[in-house]
């Protein structure tokens, strides 16, 4: 039998076959999701304003100088005992230490990432950034530990790279007891999603006596 052939004036196109071959998600990128940097505001605002009153007064003094105007006595007393007191002096080794101590504080400041209580979490995509809460992570460990049988109590203490756990646990062996906080707390610091899933430190004891 022969194919039938389409009417005349008309035209057949071939269509396209799809790929129906499942596209793999994108991969997790644990490994560049740093901390997060803090942008310092109130460190930096200070120093601006220190920095920019003391400009203006010593510009200030400059200039009335200049124009034949004395000098601020502030300015002449500083000069005169920088002048008169030796370097081993007191006063001299302590301003000396409390403007090291600043300069050091302030190079600490620009170099740390800041915002400690912040915990980065894995990133699905590079333009997509995310971070948990130390309090909030610490609360999802304290419920999911409350959910194991024979505990009475927790107290949970979230570290960047710790989690200190405390339980106390009224009845069931305490070894058992472990083991299930182990096992739970394991599977909620996975499901957490952070980058850098912290260590965990169980503890487990009986409640103290009364009186």
């Amino acid at each position: 039998m022969s194919e039938p052939r389409p009417p005349e004036g008309t035209t057949t196109q071939r269509l396209p076959v799809l790929d129906k071959t499942p596209t793999a998600l994108p991969p997790l990128l644990p490994e560049s999701s740093g901390r997060f940097w803090s942008a310092r505001r109130v460190p930096a605002g200070i120093v601006a304003l220190l920095l920019l009153a003391g400009a203006g007064v010593l510009l200030y003094d400059i200039a009335a100088v200049r124009a034949h105007r004395p000098a601020m006595h502030w300015r002449r007393a500083l000069a005169r005992q920088l002048a008169e007191r030796p370097l081993d002096d007191t006063w001299v080794l302590v301003g000396a230490g409390i403007a090291a101590a600043v300069g050091l504080w302030l190079i600490v400041l620009a170099v740390t990432p800041g915002l400690r209580e912040l915990l980065p979490m894995r990133r699905p995509h590079l333009d997509v950034r995310a971070g948990l809460r130390r309090e909030a992570a610490a609360l999802v460990l304290r419920d999911r530990a409350m959910d194991v049988s024979g505990v009475r109590a927790v107290r949970v203490r979230m570290r960047r790279k710790k989690a200190d756990v405390r339980a106390v646990s009224h009845f069931r062996d305490l070894d058992d007891v472990h083991a299930d906080l182990d096992v739970v707390l394991a599977d909620t610091v996975r499901g957490l999603g952070l980058a850098r899933p912290p260590a965990l430190s169980v503890h487990v004891r009986r409640p103290g006596r009364k009186g």
